[in-house]
Order: C-alpha cells, then structure tokens, then sequence
C-alpha cells in the first residue's frame, strides 16, 4: 500500500498555505458541476448573503450539517461566542428549508469540559419554534481514546429535527436477527417477532454500533481532513430522510462526504467550506469517483497529481 498522506490541516497551517495554489475556488465563488448540478461553494454558513447565493431561491428538504464542535480541531471560541455563531448559520438553513423537510446535526460532547458545546446547542436549538426534535442518535466508533481513570470515549452524537411533516424511509442494519421473542398472535396463530418482521436483519435505531469509523485502510480515508464521517452513516441518513432528485444542503464541506454520498444515491448536494482547500479536496473527491469508482483515497491525498506536475 503506497503511504503519502497529508498532515492535518487543521494542524499544519504551512501545508494548508502551501495547497492554497492548487485550489480553484476563492472565498465567495462557487463551483457548479454541469453534470448533474451539485454544487460547492467557499462560503460562510453564517453570512445569510452566502447562503442566499448559493440556494438562489432553491428550497432544500435535507440538510446534513457537521460543524467544528469547538473542542480540539480547527477555531475554537468562547463558548456563548461559538452558540452564537451557531444560532446564524442554523437560522439560515431554516430559511433555505422546504416546507416539509429534515435536518441533521453531528456534534460533540467534551467530557473533561462540562460536556460543552452539545447541551449548550441543545438548549439554543429550542428558539427555532418551526424545527421540531426527533431523535438523539449515538454512533459509536470502533476505536476511542481512554484513560485508566476514566471511560472510554467512542461516541460520536448525531441530532434530528424536522420541519413541517417529512416522510421517514425505515432502515435496516447488516446485523442479523438471532433473538427470538415478543410473541404475539395473529390470525390465530401464535408468531415470534422474527416470523413478522420485514427483514432478517435488525432495523436501525437511535444507536449506531455497525458503521466502521475511517481510518487510513480504507478506500474512503482522506488524509488531511480531521474527523471525517463515514460514508455509511451518511447514507443512512439520506436514504431514510430524502427521495431520489431532492435536494441535500452540508454547510460544512470538509472531506466532502455528504457530496459523495449524495452523488450515489441520485440527491442533488449544495456544499459550502470557508476554506478553499477543503472546498478543493470535495470537488477532487467527486471527479475522482467518477473517473475511478474509489471514494477517497485510503493514505494517498487529493492533491499528489498537483504536487508531480
């Protein structure tokens, strides 16, 4: 396996600067892919101008949004600044919002620190009277970071909304059914859960244990990128909150998951970074799966074929 990957970027400001050359977009240009009418823009997920830009009066029925949780990547704020910040860049997904429609937040907790920023969102979340809360996911990593004096830490908290009445698209797992119970008679027979249900595997619920976090060994991994969602999990949630043709908004580019996730379950995705080599690494990341089928680039980078020219 070749290894040439990149340091992260949130880390490394001279790798990040050293990029900047390679990138084809400048703060406030967007990139429209004339194929099938995705689009990343670098923007600011706060500035309601930005955003106005990009939807041009389009209405979305999902949005995915994985913001910098303040903790240990990227800029972190004092903690009534970082809510505040929040609280504009929620406002402005609303506005851009279908009448029925659904939102997604991934977000983090830090343990050490009085569990900020999570429940200070969740409180805020409470001003926005048209979403209305769903449900509390928990995805669990395989791999965590401990301590002897203290549990493992291998969650990773995922919050749904809705507004107005969207449809919900029922998913199951990859874990098969191997407890039998809960029986219950129909037609006069009496029946195990297992006899009725749908599917020989369990349905997903508020707590995901059978997605695999990314690391450097798989396909999808692109260095450079901190914290990046798997494929998988994004998959589920735009399989079971979107139809085929819809629109999907992810004010947070990043390693541009929810484009690829989008782009192979025919959703049309508008993504937006403020930083022009994370909006660089999403729109590489959507050529490259086309031209080879790979979704990332497991320890490579996005940027090596600049680097030898």
């Amino acid at each position: 396996m070749k290894n040439n990957p990149l340091p992260r970027l949130d880390e490394d400001r001279r790798a990040r600067q050293a990029l900047l050359k390679d990138c084809r977009l400048a703060p406030g240009q967007i990139w429209l892919d004339t194929q099938t009418g995705h689009k990343v823009g670098c923007l600011d997920a706060a500035d309601a101008e930005d955003i106005n830009n990009l939807l041009a009066g389009e209405k979305a029925q999902l949005a995915v949004h994985d913001p910098p949780y303040n903790l240990v990547a990227f800029q972190q704020r004092k903690l009534d600044e970082f809510i505040q910040w929040c609280s504009q860049w929620v406002n402005n997904t609303i506005a851009h919002l279908d009448n029925d429609a659904c939102v997604y937040f991934w977000f983090g907790a830090d343990q050490n620190n009085g569990f900020q920023p999570l429940p200070d969102f969740m409180v805020m979340m409470r001003q926005f009277k048209e979403l209305i809360s769903r449900s509390f996911i928990t995805m669990r990593n395989q791999r965590g970071y401990g301590t002897a004096k203290n549990w493992m830490a291998v969650r990773q908290e995922l919050l749904y909304y809705v507004k107005g009445n969207p449809s919900f698209n029922v998913q199951y797992t990859d874990i098969p059914k191997v407890l039998k119970g809960y029986y219950k008679k129909i037609n006069g027979r009496m029946t195990e859960n297992s006899q009725r249900s749908k599917s020989q595997c369990i349905r997903a619920s508020n707590v995901w244990v059978d997605i695999q976090q990314v690391f450097y060994r798989m396909h999808e991994n692109v260095t450079g990128c901190y914290a990046q969602k798997p494929l998988k999990s994004i998959d589920r949630i735009i399989q079971s909150s979107s139809k085929e043709g819809d629109l999907v908004l992810d004010f947070f580019a990043h390693s541009g998951a929810t484009l690829i996730s989008a782009e192979t379950l025919g959703r049309k995705c508008y993504t937006i970074d403020t930083d022009p080599v994370f909006c660089e690494i999403t729109i590489r990341r959507l050529e490259r799966f086309r031209k080879t089928g790979e979704t990332g680039w497991q320890n490579n980078h996005p940027f090596e074929e600049s680097a030898a020219e």
